[in-house]
């Protein structure tokens, strides 16, 4: 009987805050990216750049040869 008001504190007080703690620690964790996806999130960023480019130079040569070509999509 000495014993029980403290497990009873320590698993009304004690237990929750840890509980609650912990997952707090792993969804902080999870939450952030790591260098690899990091690294392809830049690659995939580039890439996009790139086709931007691309589009807009495609872009300016159908204005140059076919002047209505907008109007035919």
């Amino acid at each position: 009987m000495d014993f029980e008001v403290p497990v009873i504190l320590f698993l009304a007080v004690v237990a929750p805050i840890w509980i609650i703690a912990h997952y707090a620690t792993r969804w902080r964790a999870t939450k952030s990216l790591s260098s690899d996806e990091e690294q392809l999130l830049e690659e995939l960023w580039q890439s996009a750049e790139r086709m931007e480019q691309r589009i807009n130079a495609l872009e300016r040569i159908l204005d140059a040869e076919v002047t209505d070509w907008r109007k035919k999509l």
